[in-house]
């Protein structure tokens, strides 16, 4: 396989992120949910006109993975908009972190996640929040690995569906000097 490309999306990727990021959901959790619900949800949350509403704020990016011209992953991040407590308007929440299968274990969503948490704290440290799937343990691990720790739950409602939703945070403090090095350097993983 070509080793991806990562960078950040523009106005004109507004198309390309809307098709990526409806596949990989439905990818990873199509068999939830009845089809019709599916469907309000991925044209709610994924249509054309949420998408580019994300792109035109500034407080918020989306970057693609694209390998060979075509987009195998993607992420979003911006103001944390969970439901807790201790949320401010100084933290950062990643948002969406998608890879198709194909491209998952290879190192291609750790880099995806590096360039990620560089923006969000190019500002300085800030507590960085995340809302995942409580039957996704994978990313719970990846989480883990990176410092993020579960400090509350949540009904994620994908229709008639609630989802139990985890919400894990990293706190500003915690944010490694390693990691902050790298977050004004030019990547290119071409």
């Amino acid at each position: 396989m070509p080793e991806p490309v990562i960078r950040r999306a523009g106005p004109q990727d507004a198309e390309t992120l809307s098709e990526i990021g409806a596949r990989t959901f439905s990818e990873t959790f199509a068999h939830l949910y009845p089809p019709e619900d599916l469907q309000a949800f991925l044209a709610e949350a994924y249509g054309l006109e949420r998408t580019r509403k994300d792109l035109a704020d500034p407080a918020k990016a989306s970057w693609l993975v694209e390998a060979d011209g075509e987009a195998v992953g993607y992420a979003l991040a911006g103001p944390c908009g969970l439901p807790h407590p201790e949320v401010t308007a100084a933290c950062g929440e990643l948002k969406r972190f998608y890879l198709l299968k194909p491209w998952q274990n290879g190192g291609h969503g750790r880099r995806l996640f590096d360039e990620i948490m560089a923006w969000l704290q190019a500002d300085g440290p800030r507590d960085i929040w995340i809302g995942v799937w409580s039957e996704n343990h994978g990313a719970q691990r990846f989480y883990g690995r990176h410092g993020f720790e579960k400090v509350g739950e949540y009904g994620f409602e994908v229709g008639r569906t609630v989802d139990l939703e985890f919400i894990l945070r990293r706190k500003g403090a915690d944010f490694s000097t390693s990691a902050r090095t790298t977050q004004g350097a030019q990547h290119n993983f071409a």
